[in-house]
């Protein structure tokens, strides 16, 4: 069993039907997919992957090997260490500071965060229209019901990115590279390492591998899309093993609502009742920040009460 791969340029050809049905059933049966051909240059990629690599080692490696998973690991006694995850990780914003020692990975990570985005808002369209919704509902509901990019900051989408690492772990089988869970937000874009594997998501109760797959774009559901589609798209527990060999990139975006935004199953899906409580963003994101490695329907339950 593997994960949908599905080539994006299709979607302007006379394989539009086709495709359109490919990636439907992705979100449906799946809630992860590979886009190929996706529209971002691989030159791009490229660069991408070179200056994420220099960063690791010249800003972030040093002090990963003085780090809690590091330390916790190492004075454990052979026990299962639980609570942390064997991951390096910075997150991107357009409005905090990037790492500034590494040559090029400013401008490269910004010319990659501005075409992801782009990429995000084309596949939601698809969401729109394969949910029989109109077109830019969703981008629409995570920009606050507005229909551009937010008339305030309040009301404006989240578009975060998060450069992740995973060193070689040499007891891999006592920690967790990271701990599964399913995503808050919305939709999801990983970059994942080409070579090195590591990435599951749960499926039919087996953990099914991500397969590497080179300048492939991973596409994944989060919570909030599962509300909006009232439950016809599912958010999907996920995680990454450590290992013992190779150090796995990994480059996840995340298109979210802002925090203002208030969120409920479209009207247009709603046939008897609603699957889902109508809450904002903000509240959500509280309750997720306690219970991220939780079952998700508590915190469905949760923020209702709010």
């Amino acid at each position: 069993m593997a994960i949908p791969v599905i080539d994006f340029s299709k979607l302007s050809g006379e394989e539009r039907a086709k495709t359109m049905a490919q990636i439907a059933n992705g979100c449906e049966e799946w809630g992860f997919f590979q886009l190929v051909n996706h529209g971002i240059p691989e030159e791009l990629l490229e660069r991408v992957k070179r200056v994420s690599t220099e960063f690791y080692k010249l800003e972030r490696e040093e002090n990963f090997n003085e780090s809690t998973p590091v330390k916790l690991l190492n004075d454990s006694d052979g026990e299962k260490v639980e609570n942390v995850d064997w991951e390096d990780v910075i997150t991107l914003l357009d409005d905090n500071e990037w790492p500034s020692n590494t040559p090029g990975f400013k401008e490269t990570m910004a010319e990659y965060r501005a075409k992801l985005k782009k990429l995000a808002e084309k596949v939601m369209e698809v969401m729109d229209e394969n949910l029989g919704l109109p077109k830019g509902y969703i981008k629409s509901a995570f920009n606050g019901g507005n229909d551009d990019s937010g008339d305030s900051n309040n009301n404006k989408a989240f578009f975060g990115t998060k450069v992740s690492h995973y060193p070689p772990c040499s007891q891999p089988e006592r920690i967790n590279g990271l701990r599964a869970h399913t995503d808050a937000g919305g939709v999801i874009l990983l970059f994942q390492d080409d070579v090195i594997g590591g990435l599951q998501i749960l499926k039919g109760g087996e953990w099914i591998n991500v397969q590497p797959l080179p300048n492939a774009i991973v596409i994944n559901t989060g919570d909030q899309i599962e509300v909006l589609s009232n439950g016809k798209y599912k958010s999907i527990w996920h995680r990454v093993l450590a290992i013992p060999d190779g150090n796995r990139r990994s480059i996840a975006s995340f298109y979210n609502p802002s925090l203002a935004a208030t969120i409920a199953p479209a009207p247009q899906l709603v046939e008897q009742a609603r699957a889902y409580p109508k809450f904002v963003f903000g509240d959500y994101m509280s309750v997720y920040a306690e219970q991220k490695f939780l079952p998700k329907e508590p915190r469905f339950q949760a923020v209702k009460a709010m």
